[in-house]
């Protein structure tokens, strides 16, 4: 039987249905703001060899460096420092850590955000901090609602499965207790999240995790968008 508990700013612990295990849901806290970080784009242009090269503009951020936060948080960290996550249709992101790269698009309709991110892939959120465009014919309404995901991601190892960082991003809408909310299901477990920030989540069972995130109204019905909802598998070993 799932359970399905609001999340505010305490630790959330809910027991999987053998009570064999507990799953936590926690805010992340002590990260840098970097309210002030920007990116924006420079150019996009197409080369001979049919790939797309990106260009950005990145102030009061430095890219390659490695995020300095208040308390130690134990999440993954990359050792190439401070970076650009990079997402096609929200699709897995791919890793940046320069202002300028090549990336190939399948055909059809491509839509892209780029955001600034810590080194331990945390999302910077402050309105700046993101592009959101699209390359293609079929054009997809930028102003809808929209909720990407972003972590966590791909195969953790040893210390790393302990604590994984739950986080999205979130453009044209905003979550509360009385307004739109963001139902992350994890494995068979529901945890509903009314504020935007990081989370981590501690308490997984080694193994593959199913990971569901859906934004969804006050009345708790997913919201008609695209990429709405985001669904990802990760591995722990």
């Amino acid at each position: 039987m799932k359970k399905i508990l609001a999340l505010t700013l305490f630790i959330v612990t809910i027991s999987s249905c053998d009570n064999s295990k507990k799953i936590t849901l926690s805010k992340l806290e002590g990260s840098p703001p970097y309210l002030n970080a920007k990116i924006s784009t420079a150019s996009i242009t197409l080369d001979d060899d049919n790939e797309y090269a990106f260009s950005f503009d990145v102030s009061d951020y430095e890219l390659g460096a490695k995020t300095i936060n208040t308390v130690e948080n134990q999440l993954a960290n990359s050792g190439k420092g401070q970076h650009i996550h990079f997402i096609i249709n929200n699709g897995p992101y791919s890793a940046h850590y320069t202002n300028n790269f090549k990336k190939k698009l399948k055909n059809g309709n491509n839509v892209i955000l780029a955001f600034l991110s810590r080194s331990y892939h945390e999302s910077v959120k402050n309105p700046n901090a993101f592009v959101l465009t699209q390359i293609g014919d079929e054009k997809v309404d930028l102003n809808n609602e929209f909720l990407f995901y972003s972590r966590p991601k791909g195969t953790y190892k040893g210390k790393d499965t302990e604590k994984l960082l739950l986080d999205f991003y979130l453009i044209n809408t905003t979550i509360s207790p009385e307004g739109n909310k963001v139902k992350a299901t994890i494995n068979d477990t529901e945890f509903i999240i009314t504020e935007w920030a990081p989370y981590y989540l501690q308490g997984l069972p080694k193994g593959d995790i199913k990971i569901r995130l859906e934004l969804v109204n006050s009345e708790g019905e997913l919201i008609d968008s695209p990429f709405n909802p985001s669904i990802r598998n990760v591995t722990l070993e």
